[in-house]
């Protein structure tokens, strides 16, 4: 036995169950963000409280979209294999360890698709389930198989899948897609871009053993945290769409107004002044940014 060898010196721990390995597949932290991204397009999509047969439909939805996210969380399991592996912050993943093989893992993506799909069809409404799909197909193919490997600005173009789930839940309660989602559908599709870069910048030696062309590793430190700052002033703009279109009132007006200016200061300090502890802090800061905000959003719609 290898004293230096944590696992050589734990005999009896147990590999992670494989209803524990599958779940890992479905990336839950950010299927979790999807849906209550989803979520928000739902509620504001109702002008009222909602009745019950709209909760049900709502609850349904979700479940819905769920599926249909940790189809393609897997699917980019699948694809990113080799890359995982090389990645010390995804080098845990079941398909990257071994311990799920691709065709295992392609049959459960392919049955989540497929269940979603149909609940998405059946028990909410075609457009819904079409809408979804295409995001599936834009984050599982055109972002991960096409677009992240060939460009730096693959996290731009290919946010607009992650920025489609307010629309989802808005087509799903009218059956329509609104300026209002769109306006949604904007706010994420500007945070997006910071918000990973943030995450790139410190994980930075990462992406340059993985072979990925993220904007760090192609254009430099510098160049990436000016972007970052860059577009923390173009989302902060964005932000106040909701209040200029009367979609919310004050409460929201104030709280985006407090998060704008919190996420722009901290992407100025660390265009002015890097550390990976400060790059760790704006990406952290990303992440309270949208939960609040769309948070905000919520109570605005029903407490004011």
């Amino acid at each position: 036995m290898n004293p230096s060898n944590p696992a050589a010196s734990a005999p009896h721990s147990r590999a992670p169950s494989r209803f524990a390995q599958f779940y890992a597949l479905t990336k839950p932290r950010v299927v979790q963000l999807i849906v209550f991204c989803a979520l928000i397009g739902m509620v504001l999509a109702v002008p009222h409280v909602p009745t019950w047969p709209e909760v049900r439909l709502a609850l349904i939805a979700c479940a819905g979209i769920w599926l249909v996210a940790g189809a393609a969380a897997a699917f980019n399991c699948i694809v990113e294999q080799r890359i995982d592996a090389r990645m010390r912050r995804t080098a845990w993943r079941p398909t990257a360890k071994g311990e799920l093989s691709n065709p295992l893992t392609l049959a459960f993506s392919a049955a989540l698709c497929a269940a979603g799909s149909v609940i998405l069809y059946v028990w909410v409404n075609p457009l819904t389930m079409w809408l979804t799909f295409a995001t599936f197909v834009g984050y599982a193919v055109v972002y991960t198989v096409i677009l992240k490997p060939l460009t730096p600005q693959n996290i731009v173009i290919g946010g607009a899948s992650g920025a489609m789930p307010p629309v989802l839940g808005w087509a799903a309660m009218t059956g329509t897609v609104g300026p209002e989602a769109l306006i949604l559908f904007l706010i994420i599709f500007l945070w997006t871009p910071p918000h990973f870069w943030a995450l790139a910048l410190y994980r930075v030696e990462d992406y340059r053993k993985s072979g990925l062309p993220m904007l760090p590793v192609t254009h430099g430190n510098e160049f990436t945290r000016l972007q970052v700052f860059l577009y923390t002033l173009v989302l902060f703009a964005a932000c106040l769409m909701p209040f200029v279109f009367k979609m919310s009132g004050w409460l929201y007006l104030i709280t985006a107004v407090v998060l704008s200016v919190g996420f722009s200061w901290h992407a100025w300090r660390l265009w002015r002044s890097y550390s990976d502890a400060l790059a760790r802090k704006t990406f952290r800061f990303s992440l309270i940014h949208l939960s609040v905000l769309f948070a905000a959003l919520l109570l605005d719609h029903y407490l004011v």
